[in-house]
């Protein structure tokens, strides 16, 4: 047999047709459990249909009219609109057939006009209801009597043609009927909270009617940042009382969203108190006036972690869900042009506000840090307000900078706590990078002012710039420098006498990133099988050493070094090594902590006992 031919018919039946068959009961607890994230979309689902049934009768008669009623009360919901209506065949077409849309199926012409796309329908109404009860009547076939479609959670629906006089208009009305324990979702008070959630900035007249027949506005048109004020500070005051609102606090400062070519209008609300960047904003986002989500993310670059937007746009795609946005490249071009929005609201403050503009970094510095750091052209125009911790205090980058030729940076805020009080004295300049981004932005100095010459701070360039010790001095003292050298050399580090200020200083441990390395690959080497030793050793590098530097300015080194007695002198500076380690603040090794206790214990032993006469005998009957 070739492989293309096939059996012969008479060897099997023929393939006969079936359709899949759907657990309504399975697919709402899905919906309700995994898509949407609450039962308040039901409300949600029943205005998009409403608004969508409008915007199709008006593009076939622009001047129908535009009405939606919401009338609740004692566990039942109904929703009226003056929209295209249905016909017996529509009915059955897209009320009793899961997926399917008349958005997607008939109007592709007009797609952008509408809100639904995804066909759920009033199947997300089962959230909430046990029966759904829909009476419409085509604008299209006037001439057609009204239908009734009638369906009850457990899958089964009837059809059925009305008289005439049951609906006299072209229209749809849907009559909800709640399920037991959800009869919350549809009291008056509810449905009124949830539709002006939703729907205030849908084009239509949307209203709400209770139980006493009052009318309850839905609709709030224009959206606040549209309307027209007397003065700014009215404008200010506005919108500061639309943020408190919708987010619960008063802005520090508001900032314009108009992308017209992306169909964006709304605004920006700068955070009144720091924010972590890893806390992503909660943006408030409607689709041609029906409010999506609340929580939308992605919607500005990361460093712009500061602001909460309120917009509408009529070009971003929702996920099937309806409660996010759908990433492509449409998201990602609205993300890029608003933060250029942000970005060019920045760049006015600081070229014609500076006050403003020192309030929002008194307590924003970190986002615009971000944003400058992959931004020269920011970071030049930034410069004069952005402030970093150094050696002299906190000071702005550019007059740190202008003050010193050289720029040396602590990469720990540890190193930097170390070193900073000794860098002060000796006039090295010395910046913190220990904090988000400031190393980074340090490192970008040079692009943005010339001459700047920028470099890592390491125990040699630090032992350097600190006085040396006249050469006979220092000759006199070999004897006990030799001492200190072997006392710590298991430690890996080496010994050096200087003079510094602060006086108060006896030492200070120096210690740099390539010499930590090291020791960290000698003891993962000790640790290692005899095959990653092999290759271990073979990493092994000329790396510095740590550092210990005495100061010869002080009077304990002094006295110290002037010790006769070698054991007694290796101790002391033992604890000058455990005193120099606790200033420079970082994580103590096993062996680090087993030389402080050493040391701490030996000076005790030596100040317990009775120094004056030089025979002194200890308990073992050592001699002392």
């Amino acid at each position: 047999m070739t492989p293309d031919a096939r059996p012969a018919a008479a060897s099997g039946s023929e393939p006969s047709a079936h359709t899949f068959q759907v657990d309504l009961r399975g697919l709402v607890d899905l919906l309700s459990h995994h898509l949407y994230s609450s039962p308040r979309v039901y409300v949600r689902e029943l205005l998009q249909n409403a608004v969508d049934a409008i915007t199709a009768r008006r593009l076939d008669d622009p001047a129908a009219p535009a009405l939606v009623r919401l009338h609740a009360g004692a566990g039942e919901l109904r929703i009226e609109d003056s929209g295209i209506g249905l016909t017996s065949s529509d009915v059955h077409t897209l009320l009793a057939t899961i997926g399917r849309s008349s958005k997607r199926d008939g109007l592709e012409s007009a797609r952008r006009e509408f809100l639904g796309q995804f066909g759920i329908g009033l199947l997300a109404c089962f959230v909430v209801a046990q029966e759904i009860r829909v009476v419409s009547r085509s604008a299209r076939h006037p001439e057609q009597p009204p239908v009734e479609w009638a369906a009850r959670d457990d899958g089964s629906y009837t059809v059925r043609q009305l008289p005439e006089d049951a609906r006299t208009e072209p229209g749809t009305t849907v009559h909800l009927v709640a399920r037991p324990g959800t009869g919350e979702w549809l009291t008056p008070q509810r449905v009124l909270e949830l539709a002006r959630d939703f729907g205030s900035l849908l084009p239509y007249d949307v209203a709400v009617v209770d139980q006493d027949g009052q009318r309850h506005q839905v609709s709030d048109l224009p959206p606040v940042w549209n309307r027209p004020f007397a003065t700014p500070a009215a404008r200010r005051v506005a919108l500061a009382g639309h943020c408190a609102e919708l987010f619960g606090f008063e802005p520090l400062d508001v900032i314009e969203l108009d992308v017209p070519l992306a169909g964006i209008r709304g605004v920006g609300y700068i955070l009144p108190a720091a924010a972590s960047p890893a806390q992503r904003g909660g943006h408030r986002v409607s689709l041609k006036g029906m409010l999506l989500t609340d929580r939308a993310e992605g919607l500005l670059p990361d460093w712009a972690f500061f602001v909460r937007c309120v917009l509408d746009t009529d070009t971003l795609r929702p996920t099937a869900s309806r409660e996010s946005l759908y990433e492509d490249e449409t998201l990602a071009a609205v993300r890029e042009a608003l933060g250029g929005t942000v970005r060019d609201w920045l760049s006015t403050l600081a070229a014609g506000d500076p006050d403003r503009l020192g309030r929002f970094l008194a307590v924003h510095q970190l986002g615009v840090k971000s944003l400058a750091r992959h931004d020269p052209e920011m970071l030049g125009l930034m410069l004069p307000w952005l402030t970093v911790e150094t050696s002299e205090g906190r000071s702005t980058l550019e007059r740190f900078a202008r003050d010193h030729g050289t720029v040396h940076i602590a990469p720990t805020v540890e190193e930097f706590r170390q070193i900073a009080p000794i860098a002060a004295a000796q006039g090295i300049g010395v910046v913190n990078g220990g904090y988000t981004y400031d190393a980074d932005l340090v490192a970008l100095l040079p692009q943005v002012l010339p001459g700047t010459v920028v470099a890592d701070l390491d125990a040699g360039a630090v032992t350097a710039s600190l006085d040396p010790v006249d050469p006979a001095a220092e000759l006199a003292l070999a004897g006990f420098l030799a001492t200190a050298r072997t006392r710590l050399d298991p430690l890996d580090c080496d010994v050096a006498l200087r003079t510094f200020e602060p006086v108060g200083v006896p030492a200070l441990h120096l210690d740099d990133r390539d010499a930590r390395h090291e020791r960290e690959r000698a003891r993962a080497e000790e640790s290692s099988d005899a095959l990653w030793a092999g290759i271990l050793g073979a990493l092994r590098g000329s790396a510095p050493r740590a550092r210990l530097v005495l100061n010869h300015h002080n009077p304990l080194v002094r006295r110290i070094a002037s010790i006769e007695d070698q054991e007694l002198a290796g101790i002391a500076v033992e604890a000058l090594y455990g005193q120099a380690l606790l200033l420079s603040r970082r994580p103590l090794s096993p062996a680090d902590s087993a030389l402080l206790n050493r040391s701490f214990l030996g000076l005790l032993d030596w100040a317990t006992h009775d120094n004056r006469t030089p025979d002194h005998k200890n308990d073992q009957g050592e001699s002392r």
